[in-house]
């Protein structure tokens, strides 16, 4: 299905998307994607993809940008031209082969953002004209910059990743790294299954019940061990607590698994065509 421009720019998710400091963005092909305006203010470009506007067939005119195992690597790359062009500019895309694990990549050397054999869930650089980027379907994006330092990164924060605090751990590779002071630190988190519809079992509730005091306040109980849980507002508090300052954390409050018309959701794409895309949120400093 081919996804009409005006059923993901409605009058409510334009004004739900501004409140929270959000703006649309379009480029080449009927691409759509989604921009933290605070950070672009502070001179980084960043994006939230959408699944309008690309080639590949998920089911149709999809805007796939990962997943060379179910979709086509020209498919995959002329979405990655429509995206990044939403930006403008010229800009070299760096990103990772995720694991759902909590290692940060730093890249420092401008020509080597290397063909996304790194295996991590977070990257981290101060050159210009890079852009990192992360690759979800349901799990939380987070994009962090320091316009002080120009240091930026992007995490892939599953319910493992934020186990395991990865956005804590992306904060400290920026502070040993670049000199960042949290306080100096923008942070946008995107699209993700949100505490409305991501129902976990014990597998997930148990852990985190035994590593943070505050957890229970991050469920929903739903039917016998079973919950839905809010990673967005967990990764909130955790970058809080590193140090972000509250009103310097921007949260786009809309779910992947509520916005089939919009987002690509594993949970909701596998059991309706049995495969799902991926989407893309990517920062980089801009030259």
């Amino acid at each position: 299905m081919s996804i009409p421009m005006e059923t993901i720019t409605t009058e409510t998710d334009a004004t739900e998307i501004a409140q929270a400091g959000f703006r649309w963005l379009e480029g080449v092909g009927g691409v759509r994607a989604i921009a933290c305006e605070p950070l672009e203010r502070e001179g980084f470009a960043n994006a939230f993809s959408t699944r309008a506007g690309g080639v590949s067939p998920f089911p149709e005119r999809s805007l796939n940008l990962a997943g060379f195992d179910q979709d086509s690597a020209e498919n995959i790359l002329e979405n990655r031209r429509r995206f990044i062009s939403a930006l403008g500019g010229e800009w070299t895309l760096a990103a990772c082969w995720q694991v759902h694990g909590r290692e940060v990549f730093v890249l420092r050397d401008p020509h080597d953002p290397r063909p996304e054999d790194e295996r991590c869930d977070a990257l981290a650089t101060n050159l210009k004209g890079v852009l990192l980027g992360v690759k979800t379907a349901d799990c939380v994006p987070v994009v962090l910059g320091d316009a002080k330092s120009g240091a930026c990164a992007a995490v892939h924060a599953g319910w493992r990743g934020t186990l395991a605090e990865i956005v804590r751990r992306a904060l400290d590779t920026l502070r040993t790294e670049f000199g960042t002071n949290p306080r100096d630190v923008r942070a946008a988190v995107g699209p993700a299954a949100l505490g409305c519809c991501y129902e976990v079992g014990a597998d997930v509730t148990e852990p985190f019940r035994a590593k943070f005091e505050d957890a229970d306040s991050l469920f929903k109980p739903t039917r016998a061990g079973h919950a839905l849980v809010d990673l967005h507002e967990a990764n909130r508090r955790q970058l809080v607590e590193a140090g972000v300052a509250p009103e310097r954390v921007h949260l786009l409050p809309l779910c992947t698994m509520c916005r089939p018309d919009l987002f690509f959701s594993y949970r909701q794409d596998r059991k309706l065509h049995g495969r799902t895309g991926r989407l893309m949120s990517v920062i980089g400093m801009r030259d």
